[in-house]
């Protein structure tokens, strides 16, 4: 009786302080002497704290059932340090119990987010020797890690050896492409899914949707909202943001604008693609004051938030206002800047002809500056027709960065021409045809209206 009880206030639980005074009671009573009940007390702590649940794993009485292992490894590979739950599987192993089929899947899914491919591929061998290759959890569960590790031929493989597939192995397969850079692969599968009566959902379309996004294929994307609207799909945010993604990558900022507006709940990720796709399309303006009404509806803007705004800010050449947003940013959410922050800047700067100030940034930068950032001042410099002391030494970081885009050469010696090293321009020239390299000619997308 008084079991019952516990494992109903167990179920109820909600906080740590209440979670502690029913594992007190647990060891006064010897319930955590019974694997049903202790396993349930792993089940309830582990929802709220994965810290205390493992302590009471820890300090177990009995020998943990296969449940409660599996309970622990499923929390870790959904927390902030996945790789505890590929520690657990070996100790698992280490006690004598075999993995079952609802174990795989965790380990797997921690392999795939720590990026261990050795692991990943020996689960994968312990799974065809175990028998599990009919599991279709597992299989979709393989696919997906292979593809998150950016080897599609092997997710290409799982999924071509299932017996059986569901919408969530044609979703993940989609989804696989798309994250390799495969988007036309991935608007086949979505093709063959179709010719198979499979039914796609929310996250099968959200995955199409980016395919789409990444060929600018706007006809394809309005399809697909077609789709959506004569099937009564609900628009959660999700699918609204990657629909208003890919008609603002496609320069279709009206339909964007709109589809944001048809959001009910949008979240922090549906503002930041908003904002950022007006500062892309040349609206700072509205980026700006969007960002301000995102703050005014109480979400806490994260680093691409601020990364948005700073690129509207450089646009445009609002270069105070930038800076207050840099320091905000720092300084009252405490957001460490990145590589993408510090080149906003040094955009920004240089773009207004301040450029000792781009330099002054990139020498404050804690980390050494990336190929774009140095274009990016290099080409200030040019268009400005200023010449810094250190210049020099950032064309040849540009060079030891990038020594075989041959854009980089062309600029270098164009820098070298302005300061007057006209050997130095030659030496360039020379180096640049001794590598076969070419300055690729700019290029723009058109796209007709009988296309």
């Amino acid at each position: 009786m008084i079991s019952r009880q516990i494992e109903t206030l167990l179920q109820r639980s909600k906080t740590t302080g209440h979670l502690l005074q029913l594992q007190s009671l647990s060891i006064k009573t010897a319930l955590d002497h019974q694997e049903h009940f202790f396993s349930r007390l792993i089940l309830a702590s582990s929802l709220i704290s994965l810290q205390i649940s493992r302590e009471i794993f820890d300090k177990s009485p009995i020998t943990p059932s296969r449940f409660a292992w599996n309970t622990l490894i499923k929390g870790y590979s959904k927390s902030s340090i996945p790789l505890e739950s590929v520690k657990m599987f070996v100790d698992l192993q280490r006690f004598g119990i075999k993995p079952d089929k609802y174990t795989y899947p965790f380990v797997l899914k921690a392999c795939g987010r720590f990026s261990m491919v050795g692991l990943g591929g020996t689960l994968h061998s312990m799974v065809l020797k175990m028998g599990f290759d009919w599991d279709l959890h597992i299989c979709n569960t393989l696919l997906r890690m292979y593809g998150g590790l950016h080897l599609i031929a092997y997710s290409r493989q799982v999924f071509d050896e299932m017996s059986h597939r569901d919408v969530v192995s044609w979703s993940s397969m989609i989804a696989s492409y798309v994250n390799c850079n495969c988007p036309v692969n991935a608007i086949t599968v979505f093709q063959d899914m179709i010719i198979q009566h499979e039914k796609p959902n929310s996250i099968t379309l959200v995955s199409l949707l980016a395919a789409c996004t990444r060929l600018l294929n706007v006809k394809l994307g309005e399809s697909i909202h077609s789709h959506i609207l004569t099937n009564g799909v609900g628009l959660n945010v999700e699918l609204g943001t990657a629909l208003l993604e890919m008609y603002a990558k496609c320069g279709h900022m009206l339909e964007a604008f709109l589809i944001f507006d048809s959001i009910s709940h949008k979240n922090l990720q549906s503002w930041t693609v908003m904002i950022s796709s007006l500062a892309d399309n040349g609206f700072g303006e509205e980026a700006m004051s969007l960002f301000s009404k995102m703050e005014e509806a109480g979400l806490q803007p994260d680093s691409k938030s601020f990364s948005a705004v700073l690129s509207a800010c450089s646009h445009m050449g609002l270069v105070d206002e930038g800076k207050d947003y840099f320091d905000k940013m720092v300084k009252v959410h405490n957001i460490r800047p990145t590589m993408e922050h510090y080149g906003c800047l040094v955009d920004m700067f240089g773009r207004a002809g301040k450029i000792e100030e781009a330099y002054h940034v990139i020498k404050s930068m804690p980390m050494e500056p990336n190929s774009v950032v140095l274009r990016s001042f290099i080409s200030s410099c040019r268009y400005h027709g200023r010449i810094v002391c250190e210049e020099k030494h950032l064309q040849q970081l540009l060079l030891k960065i990038e020594p075989d885009v041959g854009a980089n050469y062309v600029l270098a010696g164009s820098m070298c021409s302005l300061s007057g090293y006209w050997s130095d321009t030659n030496d360039l020239r020379v180096s640049m045809n001794k590598k076969g390299l070419k300055k690729v000619p700019g290029s723009s997308w058109v796209q007709l209206s009988s296309a």
